[in-house]
């Protein structure tokens, strides 16, 4: 009889349930870690909400923010991955199969047929042979080597912005992946960094974690703010992270004329926007994030080192046959 843990199952797509399932055995090449902290993904939340653009295999695990220890390698998994037991690890959401197009270009985030390595919200998880590991030093505290996955989407969607030591810089959605993307886009030392939400908690954190200047949409009048910031000009970059459409629409009116915006939302709705202000009258540069390539060994040395408060992104804790109140 098979060994069982209790975890999280999503079934017919969108039916959560906490229950007994057969505990991973390491086939060849796989690693199975046992997970010490995990998190809760706005994705996770549209998924509950039942409000998400994903097709989803039934069953289906969730979780794809954690961190866990090695209890078992399968046959060559410690030669492909550097592992040993008692190691700390975690591995990329998607499995390249490294054969395609993109793969060869190095864009393995966009690869044709990836697999996937998800399933966090157990006792145990299986690393599927083929999966991008990498090791976490012990003195991450493991609720935030569960925040390694969305800071390495932060990492990814600062790569993108670009940033230059003289620039205005706007962070619109202070959640997990905005607040990473405040602090990573600090350490580039802009000339000026705005966050704006409408939680004025997290604009509070937001301040003391390293924003020049926030603001709550609903009670100030964010563009003319910017705009007397900039000497009328508005800022040169915008990071969208709230997945507000209204929050797009402050974007392409605020910017500068040849400014970048960059979406890394996930938007519930169409967006309606005026793209003459990305032609005729801005030549605004647009560009789209998606997940994190090449991005995990910053987001772990960022959190191994101190350089991102890791400590103030974690609110709550919560035990597993709790996720619906989490």
């Amino acid at each position: 009889m098979s060994e069982k843990m209790m975890a999280v199952v999503v079934h017919a797509g969108d039916e959560f349930a906490y229950e007994a399932v057969d505990r991973p055995i390491a086939g060849p090449g796989e690693v199975i870690v046992k997970i010490e902290a995990a998190g809760i993904c706005a994705a996770d939340r549209k998924i509950y909400d039942k409000n998400h653009p994903w097709e989803l295999p039934d069953p289906y695990f969730p979780g794809h923010e954690y961190v866990g220890r090695v209890v078992e390698l399968g046959e060559g998994a410690a030669e492909r991955t550097g592992l040993v037991l008692g190691d700390r690890a975690i591995a990329e959401i998607l499995i390249p199969c490294r054969q395609c197009w993109f793969c060869h270009r190095g864009l393995y985030t966009h690869c044709d047929s990836p697999g996937v390595c998800v399933g966090s919200w157990a006792e145990y998880m299986r690393f599927p042979a083929g999966a991008i590991v990498h090791q976490v030093p012990d003195d991450v505290p493991p609720e935030q080597g569960a925040i390694i996955e969305p800071l390495a989407c932060s990492v990814h969607a600062v790569n993108l912005a670009r940033i230059q030591l003289a620039d205005v810089v706007v962070v619109s959605g202070l959640g997990a992946i905005g607040m990473g993307i405040l602090q990573v886009a600090r350490l580039v030392t802009p000339k000026i960094l705005v966050g704006l939400d409408v939680d004025e908690g997290l604009l509070m954190t937001a301040a003391r974690l390293g924003a020049d200047l926030v603001l709550n949409p609903t009670g100030h009048d964010v563009p003319g703010e910017l705009r007397a910031l900039t000497d009328g000009r508005g800022p040169d970059i915008y990071i969208e992270a709230s997945g507000s459409v209204a929050s797009l629409r402050t974007g392409f009116e605020v910017l500068r004329n040849a400014g970048r915006l960059v979406v890394f939302g996930v938007y519930g709705q169409e967006a309606t926007l005026d793209f003459n202000l990305v032609s005729e009258f801005k030549e605004l540069e647009i560009l789209g994030g998606h997940l994190s390539p090449n991005a995990y060994p910053l987001a772990i040395k960022y959190l191994a080192k101190g350089l991102v408060d890791g400590a103030a992104m974690v609110t709550h804790t919560f035990p597993l046959d709790r996720y619906e109140e989490a």
